[in-house]
């Protein structure tokens, strides 16, 4: 048995990629400042996160080529890995990245926790041991509840969500999940590490070329924003190469639902460095519902296999 289906080693390994993704997000929103990025100018926003996923697809692959391990693909599979990368890295950061641009850091970084529920919903129907049971599904229920949650404003209770904004973050929650499931497959006969790589490098050059291509820049980039770019760039080759290895080594629905506490690292980190209030009723309100969907899902006995 793989060392990573270990139940201690899963749970340190997710939690480490889940916060290391949760720093992301007020990473991301300091770049935009530091490179004079305005949320309607969509064009920088894809340049600046294909120069990120390009360059960690060049770190994973390097240090692949590094330790001896192959990264020329297999004949015919450049093609699986480009469309990998299309959804994986292109088309979901894409909405990410925009969306990011037009929401608080705290709003998605509780919307992005719902990439942990679709994992669940979309295994039920793929995968005979990773079945639905009814204490998943309220999990997943309440998970989707936080999210309104967080959404809410004013005495009204209205609901204040953008199609740009937090619209745009659950769109990339869905293709996350997706390419979930669809990395697991490739990464059946293809070491994870290089299948990531490759996904990041082709998906990271797709955005660049769009934010290229659509008259993307940047204002003040100087060291401090080339770190920047080298950490976000090293904490999603860490991340995605660590989450694969999971995945290959355990159901969909088991490592899925760590992606919850995603949310919980994002809102913390937010409110510390983007200086956002965390203790408003609505995100406490929010991260309750999430967590108690968390704890649900996961303490739900796995059915038998069909």
């Amino acid at each position: 048995m793989s060392p990573f289906s270990d139940r201690r080693v899963v749970v340190a390994v997710a939690l480490g990629c889940c916060l290391l993704w949760g720093s992301a997000v007020p990473g991301v929103k300091i770049g935009y400042q530091m490179l004079g990025i305005l949320p309607a100018d969509t064009a920088s926003l894809l340049l600046f996160a294909g120069l990120r996923f390009a360059l960690a697809g060049l770190l994973l692959l390097g240090l692949a080529l590094g330790t001896g391990r192959p990264v020329v693909p297999k004949p015919g599979r450049l093609g699986e890995l480009a469309v990998l990368g299309l959804v994986s890295t292109a088309g979901q950061y894409l909405f990410y990245y925009v969306g990011l641009a037009h929401s608080s850091g705290v709003k998605v970084s509780i919307t992005t926790s719902t990439s942990t529920f679709f994992s669940v919903l979309l295994a039920h129907w793929l995968y005979v041991d990773d079945r639905l049971t009814g204490q998943r599904l309220l999990g997943c229920l309440l998970g989707f509840a936080g999210v309104v949650a967080v959404n809410l404003t004013g005495p009204g209770l209205d609901l204040e969500v953008s199609l740009l904004g937090e619209g745009f973050i659950v769109i990339a929650a869905l293709l996350f999940s997706l390419a979930g499931i669809y990395g697991k497959r490739l990464s059946r006969d293809m070491e994870p590490a290089t299948m990531t790589g490759w996904q990041l490098l082709l998906g990271g050059l797709m955005l660049t070329a769009a934010g290229v291509l659509g008259g993307g820049r940047f204002t003040g980039f100087d060291a401090s924003a080339l770190g920047l770019l080298v950490y976000l760039a090293a904490l999603s080759a860490a991340a995605f190469s660590l989450w694969s290895v999971l995945l290959k080594h355990n159901p969909v629905g088991r490592i899925a639902i760590f992606n919850t506490a995603i949310p919980i690292f994002g809102v913390l980190l937010s409110a510390l460095f983007l200086g956002e209030d965390v203790m408003e009723w609505k995100n406490v309100a929010a991260l309750a519902l999430v967590s108690l969907g968390i704890w649900l899902v996961t303490a739900a006995p796995r059915s038998a296999t069909a």
